[in-house]
């Protein structure tokens, strides 16, 4: 079967009132967006609870359901046979058709499910269904009825056109992205920041990063590992900011000055302190990070506690209550598992104390960033101005920004 046209449905945008069309408008973006890597030819509508888009001549139907299928909105995928004539007796033999080109001799078991979504057509959904069973019992003697677990679904749909179909292909759901602002994404070389990014984009937030580089102790290789995550997830988040942000001179001066054990909390805290600061740069209405509570000394409760005090825009945290398991699961789903376990180590790694503090007292931090006064303030700024920001698509990178010094 040649498909010319697809179905997509979408689920919770199902539910919005009055401007559920701002949402159905930003998942056609989206659709349009991702699609125009294939083709030109594809025409999305929108169509009654539904979107319909139809395909160019000689499109990649498998290339196509993949892009679809990261599509954040996207509930469902339907490969559709469009009938323009929705008269019973078109509708009842180009369904036979359409049965006979998919299933042959098959012996299959079968439902027929209507929807009409045309209240003007005169025949109602329960009729549809009987009687096209019927028609289809009659035309074929491998078929068989079997309404409550059949082996074959087959849809009809009564809108504009009618269509049939009985294949459904799961998308991912949530939101388009685009439809719920923007934020930041603390993004490193790790497993969970890069799954908290595509999480907050499923709500349909669009996602900006910033990476914090120490060279010469971090290397170029981990710089590229970002680069390649980054890359990966914005096959779902659309095109990402990266904010590459020299932390080198920050970090040592955190380290000749600060007590050991609270090296991994005030790095954190200038580290949420320049996420904001680019956040606000970029519109951005939150900061988003990778930490699940209780995982390692900085996500303990107390931890989170220390480090949101020194924010003055919200911090989203998809996997606060993720085990790694699951967050593991989902790295693999998206595949950025396998860049994210190579052997390159971040900052945070590089510094981290022996034993770092794990139930910080919000006072004792403020106590010892004291030290930091009358230096700090100039390597903040140094590292705001020597920024490097490389613009990420799944298909493209563009450094636009002036490498920092080394």
């Amino acid at each position: 079967m040649i498909y010319r046209a697809f179905l997509i449905k979408y689920s919770e945008i199902g539910i919005k009132g009055k401007n559920r069309y701002v949402f159905e408008d930003a998942l056609c973006a989206r659709i349009n967006e991702n699609l125009s890597r294939i083709s030109d030819g594809f025409v999305t509508v929108r169509e009654q609870g539904r979107i319909f888009l139809s395909c160019p001549e000689d499109y990649d139907y498998d290339r196509t359901v993949r892009e679809l299928k990261k599509i954040f909105g996207v509930w469902a995928i339907c490969p559709v046979k469009v009938i323009p004539d929705n008269s019973f007796e078109s509708l009842t033999q180009a369904t036979g058709d359409y049965v006979e080109e998919v299933y042959g001799d098959k012996e299959i078991t079968f439902k027929v499910e209507a929807r009409r979504a045309d209240k003007r057509y005169p025949i109602e959904s329960p009729k549809i269904c009987a009687d096209m069973g019927d028609y289809l019992l009659r035309r074929f003697k491998n078929l068989k009825v079997d309404v409550r677990d059949p082996q074959v679904r087959i849809h009809v749909e009564v809108r504009n056109n009618a269509y049939v179909y009985s294949e459904i292909i799961r998308g991912p759901g949530g939101m388009p992205v685009g439809a719920n602002g923007r934020a930041m994404l603390l993004l490193s070389g790790g497993i969970d920041s890069p799954v908290a990014g595509y999480m907050i984009a499923k709500r349909g937030v669009t996602v900006d990063a910033v990476y914090f580089h120490a060279p010469p102790y971090t290397s170029e290789q981990a710089l590229q590992k970002v680069i390649d995550l980054a890359q990966i997830i914005s096959a779902y988040t659309g095109p990402i900011r990266l904010h590459v942000v020299n932390f080198t001179d920050i970090q040592l001066d955190i380290i000749e000055k600060c007590p050991r054990d609270e090296l991994t909390i005030i790095m954190r805290r200038y580290m949420m302190r320049l996420a904001e600061h680019f956040a606000r740069e970029c519109g951005s209405l939150g900061l988003v990070t990778g930490e699940s509570i209780g995982q390692v000394a900085s996500q303990t409760m107390q931890s989170l506690a220390v480090t949101n005090a020194v924010c003055g825009m919200p911090v989203y945290r998809p996997l606060i209550a993720f085990d790694k398991q699951d967050i593991i699961d989902i790295s693999e789903k998206i595949g950025t598992y396998e860049t994210s376990i190579e052997p390159y180590e971040d900052c945070c790694t590089i510094f981290v104390a022996k034993h770092p503090v794990t139930k910080p007292l919000l006072h004792v931090i403020e106590k010892s960033e004291k030290k930091l006064e009358g230096s700090v303030e100039e390597l903040v700024e140094k590292a705001i101005k020597t920024v490097r920001i490389i613009n990420v698509t799944s298909s493209r990178i563009y450094d636009k920004g002036t490498p920092y010094a080394e």
